[in-house]
């Protein structure tokens, strides 16, 4: 737990959950939901696994920014890919995570010592830890 919150964020479901409607209080994320097919459903709208991916993909790649920061380590036109999936797990269904990291013009070793340092500092990471598996796949 932080020490103290410096900025919580607002999000209000409506509707049928995954078949609903997300929306943040300042409107900035206002979406239509809707099962994927590979679930059964039509895609006509965004999932939370989605929503997921791309938050993780950002925070982890503002956490590798920093630790290379701290390392005055060039990051240049680096990408953080986040998939996560989803499955039945028992009596409920669970996710699975793989952050896939490129760092162009940087070796593969620096690349992997930079992204499990921001694997220990990034708050999804940190969040995840233990709960579900996440890989880090380093290109």
């Amino acid at each position: 737990m932080p020490d103290a919150v410096s900025y919580t964020a607002e999000a209000v479901s409506t509707g049928d959950g995954r078949s609903g409607h997300v929306t943040s209080s300042d409107h900035r994320i206002d979406l239509d939901l809707a099962y994927p097919p590979e679930l059964g459903g039509t895609g006509d709208g965004a999932n939370p696994e989605q929503l997921f991916a791309a938050a993780y993909a950002a925070c982890f790649h503002s956490a590798l920014r920093m630790v290379a920061g701290r390392e005055h380590a060039a990051l240049g036109d680096s990408t953080v890919t986040a998939q996560v999936g989803i499955g039945p797990e028992g009596d409920a269904f669970g996710l699975v995570v793989t952050l896939v990291i490129h760092v162009p013009d940087m070796e593969r070793d620096k690349v992997r010592e930079l992204a499990d340092a921001a694997h220990q500092v990034c708050p999804y990471s940190r969040a995840t830890k233990g709960n579900i598996s996440v890989e880090l796949r380093v290109l």
